[in-house]
């Protein structure tokens, strides 16, 4: 009613009423009465936005590729943007000209002018791998943007959702990488071949290395075995040298032995024949009859005898000789 009139914002939109030309109220979450013909009212949101953005570069392999992504940012300094794009609203609250557009679009190009450079430095398969390393750029070449400097805005956040190329390129890169990848599955298979091969190979070599350790062992046995053998020999042999030898010296005494007890027996069979001879000396030369004589003996008996003998060497002197039978019976009774 005669030009006066109300409005309300929420808390996210700055407002800033310009009166004559002049700030007359400036801040968050504004309400007021105002008059239109001589008021101006801009609005700008304080919220965060996300900018979605899609757009193409070429690699220095000149292969065409497409890069999607997502911005979020928000309005540092309200006023400073005020005076950048055209925030005024009309009486109903509708921005009178589209600048957020303008102000998304100056984003997204400031974020592909950060990327061209780093992507035109690439080749094809190293662009589609470098999400990260682009959403760095993306970010450095937004904070040292001046175009964004003077807007007062803040990103927030950068997020590099895709990098493709074209149908045809894909298709190859998935035929070369499938290739790439059966290669390496075959080499795998070689590997694991070659590897049971070489595992063979070494259980062989393991296998046989025990034989000849045990053969080996074998052989130190036997020359043990050998060596105990003809050590034992070697014993037998000096013991049958000792049983030889003590038999040879039992037999060495015993030869002294015999050889003592002959010259002991001789010597007295020397001294009795001796004393024998010296004892018989005397009666050497003396006559038999003498010597009967000389034995002392009175048995009849023995007298007889000798007679008879006597009788027997004068045999030829005699002529008849008669013996009782009663002489001869006296002389055979005992």
């Amino acid at each position: 009613m005669f030009g006066i009139s109300y409005i309300k914002f929420d808390s996210m939109t700055y407002v800033i009423h310009f009166k004559n030309g002049a700030i007359n109220k400036e801040g968050r979450g504004l309400s007021f009465f105002y008059f239109a013909p001589s008021s101006s009212i801009a609005a700008i949101p304080m919220g965060s936005n996300d900018l979605p953005f899609i757009f193409n570069e070429t690699t220095n392999d000149y292969q065409s590729i497409t890069i999607q992504g997502q911005i979020a940012y928000k309005v540092a300094n309200p006023k400073q943007l005020a005076e950048s794009l055209d925030f005024t609203i009309n009486e109903k609250g509708a921005y009178k000209k589209n600048d957020i557009e303008k102000l998304n679009q100056r984003i997204i190009n400031e974020t592909q002018t950060s990327t061209s450079s780093f992507i035109h430095k690439l080749n094809l398969k190293e662009s589609i791998r470098s999400a990260k390393t682009i959403e760095e750029k993306i970010t450095e070449g937004l904070k040292a943007s001046a175009a964004i400097s003077i807007l007062g805005i803040e990103i927030v956040s950068i997020s590099v959702l895709a990098i493709k190329a074209t149908p045809e390129m894909a298709r190859a890169l998935e035929t070369e990488t499938r290739e790439k990848l059966q290669q390496e599955a075959d080499h795998a298979i070689y590997e694991r071949r070659n590897f049971a091969v070489e595992q063979e190979r070494i259980i062989k070599e393991t296998e046989l290395n025990t034989e000849i350790a045990v053969e080996e062992k074998r052989k130190q046995i036997d020359e043990k075995k050998m060596q105990t053998d003809i050590q034992k020999s070697d014993n037998e042999r000096k013991l049958r040298e000792m049983k030889i030898a003590a038999d040879i010296s039992v037999e060495t005494q015993r030869k002294s032995l015999i050889e003592q007890k002959t010259n002991n027996d001789r010597k007295e069979a020397e001294t009795k024949g001796f004393i024998l001879e010296t004892t018989l000396k005397p009666y050497k030369d003396m006559d038999w009859k003498t010597l009967s004589a000389l034995s002392g003996s009175g048995d009849a008996k023995t007298n007889i005898a000798l007679a008879f003998r006597e009788l027997a060497e004068n045999a030829g002197k005699i002529n008849t000789l008669n013996i009782s039978p009663d002489l001869l019976e006296n002389l055979l009774s005992k």
